[in-house]
């Protein structure tokens, strides 16, 4: 049986770094047991004393393992990699925090990389590519891949070693599963609200028309229309550029180009919360009412804007814990070597019911 150290040994120990040999002399056992031990080993003939014993060494000496040999070892380091732009946009941060909150349950952790914000040229490609390559050297089980906004992306090609799903965003080559919100039952959704109420003459204020959240929000405003018997009036949409500006301006186009009472919209459907945010102001100005006279819809629950407009903004709030803690659960069935149901999930945008109606 090996010499055990003494406390004052022990102390020394702890300062230079604890190692397996130094849990083993601690405990007078050999390392091969103290491995035996720390691996859960259920084979191993190691008797409760000797099992009490090197576990008091290594809270004595605060050992803890080596997580990069135990992955080497195991080729498992229960660590998921999440490679994203949104912590510098902090209304998308729910998809990190649902990912953790799934990862924590699942007894796996996040390790998150940085990239830049994404712009009208697209992403650091370079930033990405060091993202993912630092991630795959801690040797993760799997990688996130998530988006401020929803849009197409070129994952690079690193991803493909390890199973990788995209969140909030696609794969432009088709290659990798991915979860997105559900804009077109969004955008039905908000206007049946508003037929709900009575509404008949809606105005929308667009995004950018040709990005997924446009295109499929507007495509469930008019089939919500459709469904009623109704057109959507194409002089009741104009684009507000994502801005509140932009809603400001484009409400006031729609507001001004009919007479009262000769068409003029009763309802504004608002394609995210910053361009309803603008509509008010414009609405206000007229010498108008929200929802007396004028009912307004959001999209995307910018808590900020929503919950602290006067009358408060009823919306359509983007998934993004949902989608995050999906990204998580088809990761894991991935990462385990089970199929998944689709290529592309589609999670519900919820209406939430404020005082704008």
């Amino acid at each position: 049986m090996a010499k055990s150290t003494t406390p004052k040994q022990a102390a020394a120990v702890r300062q230079k770094g604890v190692t397996m040999n130094d849990v083993a002399k601690h405990a007078g056992v050999s390392r091969t047991a103290v491995s035996f031990v720390l691996s859960n080993r259920e084979n191993a003939s190691i008797s409760e004393e000797t099992r009490t014993r090197i576990n008091q060494a290594v809270q004595d000496l605060g050992y803890r393992p080596n997580a990069g040999a135990r992955a080497l070892a195991s080729q498992r380091s229960d660590w998921y990699g999440i490679v994203t732009e949104i912590v510098t946009a902090p209304f998308a941060v729910d998809i990190i925090k649902g990912a953790q909150d799934q990862a924590w349950l699942d007894r796996r952790f996040l390790l998150i990389a940085p990239s830049d914000q994404a712009d009208a040229a697209g992403p650091n490609q370079g930033m990405e590519d060091a993202a993912i390559e630092k991630l795959l050297e801690q040797r993760v089980e799997g990688l996130l891949y998530a988006a401020t906004y929803h849009r197409g992306v070129h994952v690079p090609q690193s991803a493909s070693e390890v199973p990788t799903v995209l969140i909030n965003c696609f794969d432009a080559d088709g290659k990798l599963p991915s979860i997105v919100p559900d804009e077109r039952a969004g955008g039905r959704v908000a206007v049946e609200r508003l037929l709900q109420a009575g509404h008949r003459r809606i105005g929308v204020i667009n995004l950018d028309p040709d990005i997924p959240a446009a295109v499929g929000r507007l495509e469930g405003a008019r089939e919500a229309l459709a469904n009623a018997g109704l057109e959507l009036d194409p002089d009741l949409v104009v684009s507000g550029n994502a801005t509140a500006d932009g809603g400001y301006e484009a409400a006031g186009r729609i507001l001004d180009h009919y007479p009262v009472g000769a068409g003029r919209p009763t309802a504004l459907f608002c394609l995210n919360d910053r361009m309803a945010m603008g509509a008010y102001d414009a609405i206000k100005e007229r010498g108008l009412t929200i929802p007396g006279d004028i009912a307004v819809i959001g999209f995307d629950n910018q808590e900020l804007i929503a919950a602290y407009l006067r009358p408060k903004l009823t919306t359509v709030a983007l998934p993004f814990e949902q989608m995050g803690a999906l990204g998580v659960r088809t990761l894991a069935a991935l990462t385990a070597g089970q199929p998944i149901t689709a290529d592309q999930q589609l999670v519900d945008c919820p209406l939430l019911e404020r005082s704008s109606v």
